[in-house]
């Protein structure tokens, strides 16, 4: 059905202050992420050119966050534009009703869901990878070593594996896999200098020494070289370097799976799961929340406080879906509603803006 003059006006004005507001941010929030790499510049070969690659490849995930903050900041500064101009009220008065100026923001704001869903999903996680690999290869560091000082570990069927150092190459240093029986008895440790990736589940590790326990005998045996077929790959072990929430769905689906079948906590990676489902959908929380600010002008400084306090519902929106997340990690609360909550408690608010806004 096509549009109406007065929607493709509003959804016109909408989309160019949703966009400014968010490229007023993407440029504020960039100069910040620069002055915050300059620190690191210098060390290793990292240097200033990196640094700015660094920043254009972490733009996807600032899109990805900023979205449904600009959707409601923009959406709130058009609306409340028109009712200065008292456009808002000439469309009341001709009979526009409020559920067909809410159904022309939810147009907007789908669009907007389904460009955060697209960035989210086919830009973010590659970007936010080659960003963390950039970074770990310039400043020779490790991908990760989870709060231990003795490296990072891993959790194999049977075997617990500890890696010293795993850099982005598909390289590890420092290997040692400890291998237990039925019986939760240790059967063998392996020490391997390095590993290297060769193809689809196996590791060829060099200056190898196994020890085997048999009973109360260990014999220790010395080999140059190992082929050590495993479950850890390069691409599982690449996980640690992004966050959960930066993470694309298969990444997050193939992680939580790993974790299931080594029966470890999947808690932190169920709940970026469900974010990665229900944030697409904050964009149209956001024009929900921005509609009533419409209804209402204030030719004396109006606007401006109207768009302060959309930036601080915005912070407070971005801190709570933090928040609970990590409440939910430690709580052990549903994943579905650890995510969801944060968007729910907006939407009742805006739900009740609105019905006091029509009660007036």
């Amino acid at each position: 059905m096509a549009l109406q003059l007065y929607q493709r006006y509003l959804m016109r004005e909408a989309f160019a202050a949703i966009f400014l507001v968010l490229a007023a941010f993407l440029a504020l929030f960039s100069f910040f992420d620069l002055i915050n790499e300059l620190r690191s510049v210098g060390k290793g070969s990292y240097q200033f050119g990196h640094a700015l690659i660094f920043v254009v490849l972490s733009l996807p995930g600032r899109v990805y966050e900023l979205i449904p903050i600009a959707a409601l900041i923009g959406t709130l500064y058009s609306l409340s534009t028109l009712a200065r101009h008292s456009e808002i009220t000439v469309l009341r008065a001709s009979g526009l009703a409020t559920r067909d100026l809410l159904l022309t923001l939810f147009r907007v704001a789908g669009l907007l869901a389904l460009l955060t869903l697209l960035v989210g999903e086919g830009v973010m996680p590659f970007s936010e990878r080659a960003a963390q690999e950039l970074r770990s290869r310039a400043m020779n560091n490790v991908i990760a070593q989870q709060g231990f000082d003795s490296g990072l570990w891993v959790k194999d069927g049977r075997s617990f594996i500890n890696i010293r150092t795993a850099t982005p190459d598909a390289r590890l240093a420092g290997i040692r896999i400890y291998k237990f029986d039925d019986g939760a008895a240790l059967e063998s440790v392996t020490e391997a200098r390095e590993g290297r990736y060769q193809q689809p589940d196996r590791w060829l590790l060099s200056e190898v020494v196994s020890t085997r326990l048999q009973g109360d005998v260990a014999t220790v045996e010395r080999q140059d070289s190992l082929e050590w077929r495993s479950a850890v790959t390069p691409d599982l072990l690449s996980v640690l370097m992004v966050a959960p929430e930066r993470m694309s769905l298969y990444g997050l689906y193939n992680y939580t799976r790993h974790l299931l079948e080594n029966r470890q906590k999947t808690e932190r990676y169920e709940i970026a799961i469900w974010k990665k489902l229900i944030y697409p959908l904050a964009a149209l929380v956001m024009v929900a929340l921005a509609l009533p600010f419409g209804y209402s002008h204030n030719r004396m400084s109006g606007v401006s406080l109207k768009i302060f306090a959309g930036v601080m519902i915005g912070i407070v929106f971005h801190m709570l879906n933090g928040l609970f997340s990590s409440l939910g990690v430690i709580n052990s609360w549903p994943p579905f509603a650890s995510a969801a909550a944060p968007s729910a408690m907006f939407l009742l608010a805006a739900m009740g803006m609105i019905w006091w806004v029509e009660r007036r």
